[in-house]
């Protein structure tokens, strides 16, 4: 072995930096079974590129090569500008002499291209790892499904899609019963929608009403398309005219045509939503996209809700949450990344699951928050409903328990009922439902009735 090293080392002592460039591009050039280059090159181009800070153009250029060749896209180059292919559409990077990176340009098939300043900040701070991550959030954009008659008809399907609820998003909700809109944190039909460009699909921004600066719920749900383990009837052609025709709860009644395809359009969710069986359901209903049950892994929801929280023990986590009551169905939950769905009509309905899920995690998930220099609180929970949970707590300066039940019947509404308590309750409920609705917090609401409770001096 040390004598190959050795005449490996003067073989190559002579080559310039150049020279091992293009011997290691033409080792992944070289067919292989699979359509992607061998890893150990990769990592080993990767390792010799780092050893430069891309200060000339062909030290840039080969950077975007391999990043293209990672994500499967073609990739060739005239003089000054590179190009990074895929079949619905392309990356023109335009380059300075001394390697730096001018612009970045998306073109989407059949359209002209645009400027992309998400993928020129990482390369115009030479910070390629960054660049290839962003990459990739842009090839998942285009990965559709299908062959290619198949990806265009669903990429224009998908088109149509965004421009209707681009249309719907202007359309204020009005509720069922009573005539209001939403707050003005989710305003709107749909709530704060960020149009799609060449390099980000249509997104919509939903920020929990039961949320706040320490505890806050922020979800970002991306409009998309992805593959389906059976057939689906999906919209393909864009049919919203205002103002819109509503039902009696308040969405938009549409009947676009739709074609059968072996695909779906998806709320992809940034993060992943914790969500429970009945909440699955009701998403069922809404799309008739099935889900398959044998797909899916069931969990207790607090275990989902409690991930990557600092000094919650799963000793703690058990006492607070009893794994008995959590195990039941009503208390069953699973990390959801995207819902599938077929017309532009299921958003708004889906979006009113999604923030009502977002809800009930935003109050579930205060109970492992910890405020410093406050003395722990002792309290259980159990599931009641899909929608409601009880907390059995310690009356203060007594032995006997006390039941704080809590219910969201909506995204936007939340009640509670004491038992125990005697006849100041009903006051009590009202006071705690306003804490809970402007911070969605069970042990501040616990700390706010034991102030009610309690002379100051106990306190």
């Amino acid at each position: 072995m040390n004598s190959i090293l050795l005449h490996l080392h003067s073989k190559y002592a002579t080559k310039n930096w150049n020279d091992t460039f293009q011997l290691v591009r033409r080792c992944m050039d070289k067919r292989r079974d699979d359509s992607k280059p061998c890893q150990a090159i990769v990592g080993a181009l990767e390792r010799l590129q780092q050893v430069f800070n891309g200060s000339s153009m062909n030290v840039t250029r080969s950077r975007l090569e391999l990043a293209a060749r990672q994500h499967g896209l073609g990739f060739h180059f005239t003089e000054a500008t590179c190009y990074l292919t895929a079949e619905l559409f392309y990356l023109e990077v335009t380059l300075l002499p001394c390697g730096s990176v001018e612009g970045v340009k998306v073109a989407p098939h059949g359209r002209d291209p645009d400027s992309s300043e998400f993928l020129l900040q990482p390369l115009r701070s030479k910070n390629f790892a960054e660049f290839s991550t962003k990459l990739q959030d842009v090839v998942s954009m285009y990965d559709i499904p299908g062959e290619s008659e198949s990806k265009l008809k669903l990429f224009a399907a998908l088109q149509h899609v965004w421009k209707d609820l681009r249309a719907m998003s202007h359309w204020p909700r009005v509720g069922g019963d009573a005539e209001q809109t939403t707050d003005n944190v989710n305003d709107g039909l749909l709530g704060r929608l960020e149009a799609e460009k060449s390099d980000c699909p249509l997104t919509i921004h939903l920020d929990s009403v039961m949320s706040n600066e320490e505890n806050s719920h922020k979800m970002s749900v991306l409009v998309t398309v992805a593959p389906s383990h059976a057939i689906q009837k999906l919209q393909v052609a864009s049919v919203v005219q205002l103002p819109l025709q509503l039902d009696l709860e308040g969405f938009p009644i549409l009947e676009p045509p739709t074609q059968e395809f072996p695909a779906c359009f998806v709320l992809r969710l940034q993060p992943p939503l914790p969500l429970s069986k009945s909440f699955l359901h009701k998403i069922h209903q809404i799309t008739e996209v099935v889900v398959r049950d044998t797909d899916l892994q069931w969990t207790p929801l607090p275990h989902l809700l409690w991930r990557g929280e600092d000094g919650c023990s799963d000793a703690v986590r058990d006492f607070v949450f009893p794994g008995e009551a959590w195990r039941a169905p009503s208390g069953a939950g699973m990390l959801m990344e995207a819902v599938p769905f077929g017309t532009a009509a299921h958003v708004p309905r889906l979006l009113e699951v999604l923030r009502h899920q977002a809800a009930v995690n935003a109050v579930l998930a205060s109970c492992a928050h910890k405020t410093e220099g406050e003395e722990e609180l002792a309290f259980e929970v159990r599931p009641e409903t899909d929608v409601s949970f009880s907390v059995t707590f310690q009356l203060p300066k007594k032995d006997s328990l006390a039941i704080l039940m809590v219910s969201l019947p909506d995204a936007n509404r939340i009640t509670c009922k004491l038992y125990g308590l005697g006849t100041d309750a009903a006051i009590l409920e009202e006071y705690l439902s306003g804490v809970i609705k402007r911070c969605p917090s069970i042990p501040l609401a616990l700390r706010a009735l034991y102030g009610k409770l309690s002379p100051p001096a106990d306190l």
